[in-house]
């Protein structure tokens, strides 16, 4: 840790360290706080929640800006989606066929709705037409990364001064309020419905309440688990590197999740005896360690302060956004995705990702099925979707509507 320039700069061990202490902290806040608990909020959005709430306040007081190096939570975000891939076979993904055409076209028919709303929250509070993308689908569905960008581009071009501050801007509300969305829209609709689990089996995903029945792994369970993962990452990584020079752009994971997937289907049909990873406890441990320590560092190290600067246009659109896409999923997508326990649990998980992120999306869907069963089909179908299909179609609606 360094002191310079009126900043504090966190280094990436100790980042990391202590994203695992704000995932036992929102446990702890999740234990006491009975709102958190009721409406499912992931143990890691509290405590990531109450850590950026901290840093804001030394950044009032103090006037030191806090700033964690986030090398450790990118690595975890590529585990995480390299176990989704891991636990998709290709039964799995037939299963999911219908599903995932369904969620995908309600994703894009949402996606041209957020960049609508973001082009009427810019022209009425006077910022030009062509932020309305950062206030849109470059930074809700497309997240910080989309929206770091995208956004030297639109200033160049398009004349839009702080257009990257607005998007980071957009893309922490976005966060937070996809944290907070999905658990309370997904009891709603679970609870008013009366809907109950209606497939057998573990959540794939995570390993549910420690109090539960345990089930048996080792360390050879893990460790065999890991290098699966690093397998897998390892052939994702030369993919991207072939890819980027070829011209095509996509975030690193996607070309990891596939290599997994790739790798679930072919290596134990070629070798019988060879114990795969595949919706094991171990992989499902990984995995919600993976996932809870990532979204931790990402809710802990938002800087609220720079919120600042574009005050009126942000409250406006977040509003507008929370809005549309609370009734999107309330009167449209839980219908057409069957009005059923999986349609309750995927609409946490929708929220989750069309504000905010996937891993959000996927923590939003363990704490509902934590507390009210499993939903396995849920966790196979959105990540493919926001994963790997949104990341392309954004790139192409973003470049649309600037083109307009």
């Amino acid at each position: 840790m360094t002191f310079a320039d009126g900043t504090i700069e966190v280094d990436a061990f100790v980042a990391l360290t202590i994203g695992i202490v704000v995932f036992f902290l929102g446990r702890w806040l999740t234990g006491k706080v009975s709102f958190f608990r009721t409406y499912n909020i992931p143990e890691p959005v509290t405590g990531g929640l109450a850590v950026s709430v901290l840093t804001l306040l030394v950044f009032i007081f103090f006037d030191r800006e806090v700033s964690f190096d986030l090398a450790a939570r990118d690595v975890l975000l590529v585990y995480f989606f390299t176990i989704v891939g891991l636990n998709a076979t290709l039964s799995d993904l037939a299963r999911g066929g219908k599903p995932l055409v369904l969620l995908l076209g309600a994703t894009l028919v949402l996606m041209v709705v957020q960049n609508t709303v973001g082009l009427l929250a810019a022209v009425v509070t006077g910022w030009p037409a062509a932020a309305g993308v950062l206030l849109g689908t470059a930074s809700l569905i497309g997240g910080h990364g989309t929206a770091i960008a995208w956004g030297p581009t639109v200033a160049a071009d398009y004349g839009v001064i702080g257009a990257a501050e607005l998007g980071v801007a957009t893309a922490t509300l976005g966060l937070i309020a996809a944290s907070l969305l999905g658990g309370p829209i997904a009891k709603l609709l679970i609870e008013r419905n009366n809907l109950t689990p209606t497939a057998a089996g573990d959540d794939v995903f995570a390993i549910g309440d420690r109090d539960a029945e345990p089930r048996t792994f080792d360390h050879v369970d893990v460790m065999g688990t890991v290098l699966a993962i690093h397998v897998a990452i390892v052939i994702g990584y030369a993919a991207f590197e072939a890819l980027r020079e070829a011209g095509v752009k996509l975030p690193v994971f996607v070309p990891c999740l596939l290599s997994a997937i790739f790798l679930t289907n072919t290596v134990p049909r070629l070798f019988p005896g060879l114990r795969w990873p595949s919706k094991t406890p171990a992989t499902a441990m990984v995995s919600e360690f993976s996932l809870s320590v990532f979204l931790a560092m990402s809710l802990m190290s938002m800087q609220l302060w720079t919120l600042a600067g574009s005050t009126t246009v942000l409250a406006l659109n977040l509003v507008l956004q929370v809005a549309a896409t609370a009734a999107f999923i309330y009167f449209i997508l839980f219908r057409l995705m069957g009005s059923n326990y999986f349609a309750g649990v995927l609409s946490a998980g929708f929220a989750g990702f069309t504000l905010g992120a996937t891993p959000t999306a996927i923590a939003n869907m363990s704490a509902v099925t934590k507390r009210y069963g499993p939903s396995p089909l849920a966790f196979i179908v959105l990540p493919l979707v926001a994963a790997f299909f949104v990341d392309l179609a954004n790139a192409v609606l973003i470049q649309l509507f600037l083109a307009i």
